[in-house]
């Protein structure tokens, strides 16, 4: 699988002023049928606690953006978005394949209580994967990669590779950096965090979206930079190494 991902500098509260961003972003964009983009936590607003700018129905509008660029570029698409569900109102991961189909919609395990994020965001209730490029995929959302126990779950459901999408700020980026390497260590899987770059009206974000191999090496950085980030993700490279060091099944999994 080839992973892209987009590091964006989202425009406040603003989703046209993104959506053409984004479509910049992608325009000299060539991808593999098993290839995976990958966009920001929040990718249309910023990280808003506005809902009436952010929210919106499930597979509504903000949805559609992503279901349209997977069938142009023939491949699936992960993004951040805000959807109105039964159950209230969640911060999710939702990915689309290239004929429109829902790869997987996951709603973030631990919105983030000191920015007030669980005062309008409901928190998701389970671990999500799904199958594609020939690795199974987790996806996470920001405050997720703190919580071990997220991933791990991800992982016990078969997911080789994770992939946290956020809006991280710059005064912890050494703890981002820190944990998509342990992650992806005490996980042995290809770890992928898609962060923000730029500034909104309370935080400089940035970037520093990364690929981890299972090991633990950052293979791929993208500094501070807007931009996209391609990278190569080889199945036998997680296989292999569980293979070798079997850390996973001593732990039961």
């Amino acid at each position: 699988m080839k992973i892209h991902a987009v590091q964006l500098n989202c425009v406040w509260e603003d989703p046209e002023a993104n959506r053409v961003k984004v479509e910049g972003l992608l325009a000299g964009l060539r991808c593999g049928e098993g290839d995976l983009v990958v966009l920001p936590e929040m990718f249309l607003t910023g990280f808003s606690l506005k809902t009436e700018v952010t929210v919106q129905a499930s597979g509504g509008e903000h949805e559609a953006m992503l279901a349209g660029w997977a069938g142009r570029l023939g491949c699936a698409v992960m993004g951040g978005v805000v959807s109105r569900s039964e159950g209230g109102v969640f911060n999710e991961a939702v990915t689309y394949g290239p004929g429109g189909e829902v790869l997987v919609r996951y709603a973030k395990r631990q919105p983030f209580s000191l920015g007030k994020e669980d005062t309008v965001h409901a928190a998701g209730r389970q671990a999500k994967v799904f199958d594609w490029g020939g690795l199974r995929v987790g996806p996470m959302v920001c405050y997720d990669l703190r919580f071990p126990e997220v991933a791990r779950e991800a992982v016990a459901l078969g997911a080789e590779m994770l992939v946290c999408i956020a809006s991280w700020p710059i005064a912890r980026v050494d703890h981002w950096v820190t944990l998509l390497r342990a992650r992806a260590i005490e996980n042995q899987a290809w770890v992928v965090g898609v962060n923000r770059c730029g500034k909104d009206p309370q935080f400089v974000y940035p970037g520093r979206s990364v690929v981890v191999d299972p090991q633990g090496v950052v293979v791929a950085d993208a500094a501070d930079r807007e931009g996209v980030l391609s990278v190569d993700c080889d199945a036998e490279v997680v296989r292999g190494w569980r293979e070798a060091f079997p850390a996973l099944r001593d732990a039961g999994i």
